[in-house]
């Protein structure tokens, strides 16, 4: 469902952007008139209204796109089809209608037509996170897991700022013995999309998550020494990167004796920020790591930790810590809204094993 309504958010700002420098102003004010039909879910009279702009302008791309759109939204899955599959070889194709197109071959239950057609627009489109999140989706749907968690890991090397394969990663990460990369791509995903039902979802993932790894001292296993550490030379999917992680955060293990909490999380995260910093952050450069450390340094540690934290640890404890620190939550907040975490590109350090322990889907 997140799918489809981005989709449409997305194809309705194509559509503004589109209209601004259409050509005939008959056909462009149609255009206008069938997306307002479409935001309301006047899906019929969206499509009439298409229709009257596509006999001004047959060719366009873009009208052909949005009839094909609305057809979708409608239920009318074979006409659907019937508009938007000449479109896919046509020079104009772009990321949406490809999209749109997964969507009416799911619908139809063509799922060998949809993974094809998503393999050849990821060929056309390898920097499309989009693409690589909803071939993940259609893989899961099928129960291959291994599949849709390498789409979605491939979707965060190569279009590190699209938030849906962190979310989607987060979850079936969640399912392997792999807190790790939970607390990684879990509250990279926190920071990029902070204020949905999806950011609760993985915020829970994210504390059990650091429960499940300090819970087991085995996962803090074959750490690195730290003169090695410091001289390696990071590789694409070099797990050098990881053990370097379990090196500073296994030192760590001391400071949660009272279980895990914000309180007990906020000592042992800025003490690994330390670690890092002291020990690893020249080899392997890490945005979300400098974000962390940004808001030590701004005095918001504090207060990014609890709002990370809090609400999934105990909401009545939440609650009376952000009363007594009010002003110091707000301007975290307020920096947080006017700087926010950006992934970098070349920061990709996953070395894609995964084991499913519980198919929990």
């Amino acid at each position: 469902m997140h799918m489809r309504s981005s989709l449409l958010k997305a194809v309705f700002v194509a559509g503004v952007l589109f209209s601004q420098v259409a050509v005939a102003q008959d056909a462009n004010e149609l255009y206008r008139t069938a997306t307002n039909f479409m935001r309301n879910g006047d899906y019929s009279n969206a499509v009439l209204v298409l229709n009257q702009a596509l006999q001004l302008e047959p060719d366009n791309f873009e009208y052909r796109k949005q009839l094909g759109f609305t057809f979708y939204l409608k239920g009318d899955l074979n006409k659907a089809k019937n508009v938007i599959e000449p479109l896919l070889s046509r020079k104009e194709a772009d990321v949406q209608v490809f999209q749109i197109a997964g969507n009416i071959y799911q619908g139809r239950e063509e799922w060998k037509t949809a993974q094809r057609m998503y393999e050849k627009a990821i060929r056309k489109f390898p920097n499309s996170g989009e693409l690589y999140n909803d071939n993940g989706t259609l893989a899961m749907n099928f129960k291959m897991y291994d599949g849709a968690l390498r789409s979605w890991l491939k979707g965060i090397e190569q279009d590190p700022t699209f938030p849906g394969n962190y979310y989607n990663a987060t979850k079936t990460y969640y399912y392997s013995n792999s807190p790790l990369w939970c607390i990684l791509y879990g509250e990279t995903f926190m920071n990029m999309e902070s204020f949905t039902t999806r950011t609760a979802e993985i915020r829970n993932i994210v504390l059990e998550s650091y429960k499940k790894l300090f819970n087991d001292p085995s996962l803090f296993d074959s750490m690195v020494p730290e003169e090695e550490g410091r001289k390696g030379k990071k590789s694409k999917g070099d797990g050098g990167f990881v053990q370097a992680f379990k090196q500073c955060m296994g030192k760590q293990l001391s400071v949660i004796t009272g279980g895990v909490d914000p309180d007990a999380l906020i000592m042992a995260r800025t003490r690994f920020l330390l670690d890092w910093y002291h020990s690893y952050s020249n080899t392997y450069p890490y945005a979300l790591f400098d974000f962390q450390q940004t808001m030590l340094q701004q005095g918001m540690f504090e207060s990014y930790n609890h709002w990370l934290f809090g609400p999934a640890a105990n909401q009545a404890s939440y609650k009376a810590w952000v009363a007594l620190h009010k002003q110091d939550y707000d301007d975290f907040l307020k920096y947080q809204r006017n700087h926010p975490l950006k992934p970098r590109p070349d920061e990709y350090y996953n070395d894609g094993k995964f084991t499913l322990i519980n198919a929990g889907y």
